[in-house]
């Protein structure tokens, strides 16, 4: 399943969602307020009209609110649910050598993917082995393992598990899991209710109604109610297992996919078969995110259970296993030192498995090989150690954006500094004009991943802080009174992922209408074709290549040349950022096209091409990794 097939499989999913929750909601408000009459008949009382229609309106307004309230939780974005759940950040200049390897994988999966780093939770509580991704976009997403991950598992079955949670994130499941801790919150409401009376004062209150005269229909509403909460419970589980279980055997063999070997994502399941911890939490309350986890959170029947057997899941990945080989596994076990990436550059890939095989530019979105993870590593490691720790602290992070959108060209570099020296004062304009330099003499392909490596940094900025890193970035691309389309493509990038993540419940409020999408395409295609080719016949020919690919009603289309390229960019974007997956992948398909039609392709045109997919929302993977890194 490719990344537009798996987009379109979740938004269909979260349709049969909101049927189910309407459908239990009615049965639960049905069920309530026949509890109720039945407990006033039954003790003799008046069964009035109007304490039916009151309860009826009680329970349906309780279930909608608890939805609506959950909801209103959860647009806080993934690093909110990790918290919920106890989790501990993990600062993006750690030291301690288990987490840092586990910053270090995350960063080359984000890197290998096209999309910023999440942020990185630890669950410190947690002794078993699991890990989640939560957000509502790539730009406010989290990822968190639990400590027993750390402490037990190797790089290579970490890797393993982070690759499986990337394609969460990659094939829209992340969103719709949050979608659906929401909206079944709501008719979990009841059960989570009736456990706590049973934990807690369920005997004490059975006692005071048996000796309150008036206690009779109390106790019969309140036993109804528990028993309709566990009836809540009943819905919600069965609509998380038939939500998810599939969902994990494609997100298992994705892993394998990025990882190119099954050994990894295997192994971490076998020990989890074999650990004495399992993948159980216990700190944490699994019932609202069993459907997430990367295993069983809590012992549940095969019935309501969101993930399938974890036998069933390593024989999928390795038909020649038998159960009597599951390794031994002590409690806990501390990766050796031989382990672990010891410092931020130190690199650790897992071994095994031939490169795969090209794939279409399109059919690589969403969907990075072994090729675009050991490209990230490779980058990950030759960025300068100046570089590389700016964009991990908070304070630096802010200054080496800005560096990137300085022109590279040294001519037009002096008016850029002297606005910074104006603005931020000569110390700060100094740090920057530091990391101007090393990025001068390195590669372009290294702007991107340091943008997309700072972002967890750069949510730590304060909103106003932000608001001002924005102005004056732009300021900088507009300073020599025209704006390079690579520049502004970096810049949308940048403004639409902090806008995510400040805002991560906003997204497009409707497609765009046919006519203005097929516009749309046309002008960004007649943009990208002026891009990489010098004359007039060439980008005729660029941009024939692409429309070609868009259907009849474009081979009429002609190529006309745009005069303002940036601000036809952003107009074009702002439309086709609305447009549906079908159309999103007609549209990278006409864009690769465009820009391959010479049969060259150019490190500027690659990043080019993954800018304008990422402000598409259509992450791709570093072009052309078998050269790993091209100087300019």
């Amino acid at each position: 399943m490719n990344f537009f097939d798996a987009q379109d499989k979740a938004k269909r999913a979260t349709r049969r969602l909101i049927v189910a929750y309407v459908v239990a909601t009615m049965l639960i408000v049905a069920g309530v307020t026949a509890v109720v009459g039945f407990a006033l008949y039954s003790n003799m009382q008046p069964v009035q009209p109007a304490v039916l229609v009151f309860t009826a309106i009680a329970t349906l307004l309780l279930i909608t609110g608890s939805s609506l309230y959950k909801t209103a939780r959860l647009a806080g974005g993934g690093s909110q649910v990790a918290r919920d759940l106890g989790g501990t950040q993990v600062a993006p200049d750690v030291s301690d050598p288990l987490r840092r390897r586990l910053r270090n994988v995350v960063e080359e999966m984000a890197i290998a993917s096209g999309v910023p780093v999440p942020d990185i939770y630890v669950l410190e509580q947690e002794a078993g082995i699991n890990a989640f991704a939560a957000g509502l976009t790539t730009g406010d997403a989290a990822i968190a393992v639990t400590r027993g991950t750390l402490e037990v598992l190797s790089r290579e079955e970490l890797q393993g598990v982070v690759a499986h949670e990337f394609s969460h994130i990659l094939n829209g499941d992340m969103r719709l899991n949050i979608r659906m801790m929401g909206v079944l919150f709501g008719i979990m409401v009841l059960g989570l209710v009736g456990r706590l009376i049973l934990r807690g004062g369920y005997h004490a209150s059975l006692g005071s109604s048996r000796r309150n005269r008036g206690g009779g229909p109390a106790l019969v509403i309140g036993l109804g109610l528990l028993i309709l909460g566990s009836v809540g419970v009943f819905f919600a589980r069965l609509v998380k297992a038939a939500v998810s279980r599939q969902r994990e055997f494609l997100a298992d063999a994705s892993a394998v996919q990025f990882t190119r070997q099954t050994d990894g994502i295997a192994d971490a399941l076998k020990k989890i078969a074999a650990y004495q911890q399992h993948s159980y939490l216990v700190a944490a309350d699994p019932e609202e995110v069993s459907h997430m986890l990367f295993a069983h959170g809590a012992r549940f029947s095969a019935l309501f259970a969101t993930h399938p057997p974890l036998m069933e899941r390593i024989l999928a990945l390795q038909p020649q296993f038998k159960p009597g080989e599951l390794p031994k596994v002590e409690l806990p076990v501390t990766p050796s030192v031989s382990q672990m990436d010891t410092t931020g550059k130190t690199m650790g890939f897992a071994a095994g498995g031939d490169i795969a095989a090209s794939v279409s530019i399109p059919d690589s979105i969403g969907n990075p090989s072994l090729q675009h993870v050991l490209f990230a590593g490779a980058l990950r490691i030759a960025l300068p150690d100046t570089l590389y720790g700016a964009a991990h602290s908070p304070t630096s992070a802010w200054l080496l954006t800005l560096a990137l959108f300085i022109d590279p060209r040294v001519e037009n570099s002096a008016s850029a500094f002297e606005l910074l020296t104006q603005q931020l004062g000569e110390q700060r304009s100094n740090l920057v004009r530091n990391y101007y330099a090393e990025l001068a003499e390195g590669s372009s392909q290294w702007r991107l991943p340091l943008l997309e490596i700072a972002f967890p940094a750069l949510r730590q900025t304060p909103e106003q802080r932000l608001d001002y890193l924005l102005e004056l970035s732009q300021r900088l691309i507009e300073l020599d009174g025209k704006v390079a389309l690579q520049e502004f493509c970096l810049y949308r990038i940048l403004k639409l992922n902090l806008g995510n993540a400040r805002q991560p419940s906003s997204r497009p409020k409707a497609d765009a209408s046919r006519d203005d999408v097929r516009a749309a395409a046309l002008e960004l295609l007649a943009i990208v074709a002026e891009q990489g080719n010098p004359n007039d016949s060439a980008r005729r020919a660029a941009f024939s290549a692409g429309a070609a690919l868009f259907g009849a009603w474009a081979e009429t289309a002609e190529y006309r040349s745009v005069t303002n390229p940036v601000q036809a960019a952003r107009q074009a974007l702002d439309v086709l950022q609305r447009m549906n997956n079908a159309a999103r992948r007609s549209m990278v398909e006409a864009l690769a096209a465009a820009i391959s039609s010479d049969r060259q392709l150019s490190v500027s045109e690659a990043e080019l091409l993954r800018a304008i997919c990422a402000s598409l929302d259509c992450p791709l993977p570093p072009l052309k990794v078998e050269r790993v890194l091209e100087q300019s």
